[in-house]
């Protein structure tokens, strides 16, 4: 599958605009180095002719933003979608979070994004990053050039990806692909195998490295309440200072479970996390436990449908049931 071009975009979107058809351009612009890409909202051609990037940097997931941004005016936004963020936004239509009316969705295909974080685990002094077929060549200051695989670049959410399908679009650039036989839960696996000891050990370190940032809450299409409990300070669990304690970890088990059944995977968590915890894989858990109970289900994949946790039948798993199925083990 080729990937769509920076040109490509921008002539759509141009075009969009000139046209009347949207107002505003929800797209990526270059941060203080060439590898800090982050979203912005484009108003008029000439800003995206200057400003607007699209590359392997571009890992954003835009579906949340279009809650905010749909509130903001009755115009029209354009909004880029890669396969995986067009269930975010079919999730986030489900549950009544923005007018469709207000956007104008484009699919673009993609091959994966790369992880600055891997990158600069091989690579010290980054200048700059080009992708080539085999890899990519990461440009350094002290070392000269650093040849990296796919593999050793790529995000994780991005190399056991579920799909290169689209769900959700007006109008979509360059070719579809499939839905594909993930190894997404590979690695759910590894924690299951392990004794509750040994699975108490590894959360506790990875939690314990928690700052209590909230970037995680704040990026997650998942978490869209417009009051969260952890910012109320009559909850009794309002943001804390930093501490390796119950309670922090607390946090992430309480969010895994608000999330539970509306994950769509798309690994945003993961990716904001300045403490590098696999948040994702706590979800990941509560996703392959809802398919061992009730049946293969991926949230989002149309718009509307009813989560197997908040569509009750009277086929619905009982608690001896999952105690002989084995299953239901801690991650």
């Amino acid at each position: 599958m080729q990937r769509v071009t920076r040109d490509a975009l921008v002539k759509k979107a141009t075009e969009l605009l000139s046209a009347g058809t949207v107002d505003r351009v929800l797209g990526w612009r270059a941060g203080e180095f060439s590898y800090d890409v982050t979203p912005y909202v484009f108003k008029d051609a000439e800003t995206l002719q200057a400003d607007f990037v699209f590359d392997d940097f571009c890992g954003a997931n835009f579906s949340k933003y279009l809650v905010k941004e749909c509130a903001k005016s009755e115009g029209k936004v354009l909004v880029f979608l890669k396969p995986c963020d067009t269930y975010s936004f079919n999730q986030l239509l489900t549950e009544h979070r923005f007018d469709r009316e207000k956007v104008y969705a484009v699919g673009i295909p993609c091959e994966g994004m790369v992880d600055i974080t891997k990158i600069r685990e091989k690579a010290e002094g980054i200048s700059e990053v080009v992708a080539e077929d085999s890899g990519y060549v990461v440009k350094t200051l002290y070392d000269g050039d650093v040849k990296l695989t796919a593999e050793e670049a790529l995000a994780e959410r991005c190399l056991s990806c579920k799909s290169k399908k689209h769900v959700a679009y007006d109008e979509l650039l360059g070719e579809d692909g499939e839905v594909l036989d993930s190894a997404r839960f590979d690695e759910v696996e590894k924690l299951e195998a392990m004794t509750p000891d040994e699975r108490f050990a590894f959360w506790r370190g990875e939690l314990s490295r928690c700052i209590r940032c909230n970037a995680c809450r704040d990026v997650c299409p998942a978490c869209t309440c417009e009051k969260c409990v952890f910012d109320n300070p009559k909850s009794g669990v309002e943001n804390k200072a930093i501490a390796d304690s119950f309670e922090e970890k607390m946090f992430h088990i309480i969010r895994a479970f608000h999330v539970a059944g509306r994950c769509t995977d798309c690994g945003e968590c993961s990716r904001v996390c300045p403490q590098n915890i696999p948040l994702h894989l706590l979800n990941r858990k509560f996703i392959k436990d809802i398919n061992g109970f009730y049946g293969d289900y991926q949230a989002g994949e149309e718009v509307g449908s009813r989560a197997p946790l908040v569509n009750y039948t009277t086929e619905d798993l009982e608690p001896s049931d999952a105690v002989k199925k084995g299953d239901g083990e801690n991650a």
